[in-house]
């Protein structure tokens, strides 16, 4: 099993940055875990990706809404993933989930790959 705790969270002006981590823990070794993403879901809307990592490589995917303002990143050897968030606007209010995907290769902005979630984090952004 894999814990996954998301923290950083809060409440932020429009225009502002936030930091939100996912340390992870658990018995399944990282070497194991192919990737992590951040996925978000705003009241009355289904989860939606928002960035992936890939484990090993560091390489990154980001959906089209947070391009250029949001940046994914991990820290290997604390086994935790970053989401970096500036420029926020208001629509950028969600409860944020991180995952890690163990399954290997497969389409990453898709919830169905990943096998672990943590509980999730609020992020708000007020106009």
């Amino acid at each position: 099993q894999v814990l996954l705790v998301e923290s950083g969270g809060g409440l932020v002006q429009a225009g502002g940055s936030l930091r939100i981590s996912c340390a992870a823990s658990g018995r399944t070794a990282s070497r194991y875990r192919y990737a992590m993403g951040w996925f978000r879901q705003a009241p009355g809307k289904e989860r939606e990706f928002v960035a992936a990592i890939t484990w090993i490589g560091g390489n990154t995917i980001y959906a089209d809404s947070v391009k250029g303002r949001f940046t994914i990143s991990r820290d290997t050897s604390k086994n935790t993933v970053y989401l970096q968030m500036n420029s926020l606007k208001p629509e950028d209010t969600a409860v944020y989930y991180c995952a890690a995907d163990y399954s290997g290769p497969g389409g990453l902005a898709s919830s169905k790959q990943y096998d672990y979630w943590g509980q999730g984090t609020q992020v708000t952004v007020s106009s």
